[in-house]
Order: structure tokens, then sequence, then C-alpha cells
């Protein structure tokens, strides 16, 4: 007799007969990771992926470390909102509101935190996390609203997808040279995730 697998939000729901701690638990999740990117930070994510017993629950969490001027660049959470907390060091944090009727313009919010400080970045909303500081080391976790949040960074997506985007259409977008945008896919696009 075959056995017929469950799956909700696309991963497998075990029989809860047979569930067991380890489908809850992962060893050594957060521990720090060394920041080797361009970007100068690095995020180590624990979502369904990581523990099973995450599908359905709606929640997931996050340890970023950032380098001395270090950032987590612009990106989206496309399913999840977002509470960061600083755990080490000061964060320049912001994000930008969703397209307003003209003649507004979309709102930049922002904030600088220090070591116990808390921000929230609404769902979908393009926002970021920046270490100011030259000479020391920053850690956050951040707590996502979703067992599978997503992340849209903003510049690996628009500038280097595969394949790429046409410069005709970056160009006219931005409001800059066909050779601007050229330059800028020529990059070699890092993920921090």
């Amino acid at each position: 007799k075959s056995k017929q697998l469950l799956r909700v939000n696309g991963f497998v729901c075990k029989n809860p007969m047979e569930v067991n701690a380890d489908n809850f638990f992962k060893a050594a999740a957060l521990d720090k990771p060394r920041v080797t990117n361009k970007v100068g930070s690095n995020v180590t994510l624990i979502n369904v992926m990581q523990i099973a017993g995450l599908n359905t629950l709606g929640i997931s969490i996050a340890r970023i470390d950032y380098a001395p001027l270090g950032q987590n660049p612009p990106h989206t959470h496309p399913r999840a909102t977002e509470i960061l907390t600083v755990l080490e060091g000061t964060l320049y944090v912001g994000f930008v509101t969703s397209n307003q009727p003209a003649p507004n313009r979309n709102k930049f919010l922002s904030k600088v935190l220090n070591k116990g400080d808390v921000f929230v970045f609404p769902a979908g909303l393009i926002h970021f996390q920046f270490n100011p500081n030259p000479h020391k080391p920053a850690i956050a976790i951040a707590a996502l609203s979703s067992q599978n949040p997503g992340a849209i960074t903003i510049a690996n997506a628009v500038f280097g997808s595969d394949p790429q985007i046409s410069d005709d259409v970056l160009a006219k977008a931005f409001q800059v040279e066909k050779n601007t945008i050229d330059w800028l896919q020529a990059q070699f696009w890092e993920n921090n995730h």
C-alpha cells in the first residue's frame, strides 16, 4: 500500500503520531558566522527548510551579523513582517512606504538603533540595516511572521537577474544612460543570505 504524503504550504506535514522533538529543533542554529562578502553582512535564517516543525506556524528567525560599515542591503520580504532587535552595536535602519498617489512621494522612515532597541519593517516594504561604526561589528536578531518569508535583494533582483532585464527597460526606469545600466549589470551581485 503506497503512503500518501500530505503537503501544506508545499511542505510535508508529518503524522502527529510520528512527530518527535527533532522536528522542532536545530542545534547551534545561530552560531556566529564569518562575514566575508562585499556587502559586509551575513544572514543566518532559520525557517521551515531548517526546522520542519515550523510548517504552518507562521514564524521564523534570523541572526544578522554586520562587519564594521557592513549592511544588509535594501531588500523586501514578500510574505512577512520583520521585527528586528539589536543585540550588539549600533544600526541605522529604515524602510520606504508603498507608492503614494501623485503628487506625493514614497516616505522614508529611519532610526538609529542601539543595543536592545527594536524596529518593525512591514511586510513587502523595501528596508535595510547599516552598521555605521567603522571599528566594531553589530549583531541583530530578526523575527519574521512567516515560516518561509522569502527575501528579494533589490539590487540583485534588478541588476543581477538571469537572464538580465533589458537595459532599455532599466535605463528608462532609472532615467540613466544605457552604459550605466550595462556597467551595473556587469557587476558580481553577491547574496548575503
